[in-house]
């Protein structure tokens, strides 16, 4: 199982309303997510700044394939873009992948 992470930036004033969209996240964007093999998703921050963490059962390669060529995803990054910034990778469409220095198990 490959590990994937991202960072992206909420948008100053923005944290309750970005808290809450992901309390209620559309059920069609869990299945995207799910279809692309991805578990254990968490997001985290720290003031402005959030740091994404998700295990991908066939690799980031295919999730963000999969991702990539989804209208649902389209459609939630649309609806993220005014409480959030993020830099798409404009290759895969996806968050740019961090690259891991340390992993301890």
């Amino acid at each position: 199982m490959e590990r994937y992470a991202w960072k992206g930036l909420i948008n100053p004033g923005c944290l309750e309303e970005y808290k809450r969209r992901h309390n209620e996240i559309w059920p069609e964007m869990l299945k995207v997510l799910k279809e692309a093999g991805i578990r254990n998703y968490t997001i985290w921050n720290v003031g402005d700044e959030l740091f994404g963490y998700y295990e991908c059962e066939q690799g980031a390669d295919y999730a963000a394939k999969v991702q990539a060529k989804s209208p649902v995803v389209a459609k939630w990054n649309e609806y993220m873009k005014d409480v959030m910034t993020m830099e798409m990778d404009p290759v895969t469409g996806a968050q740019p992948k961090l690259q891991q220095v340390f992993f301890m198990e």
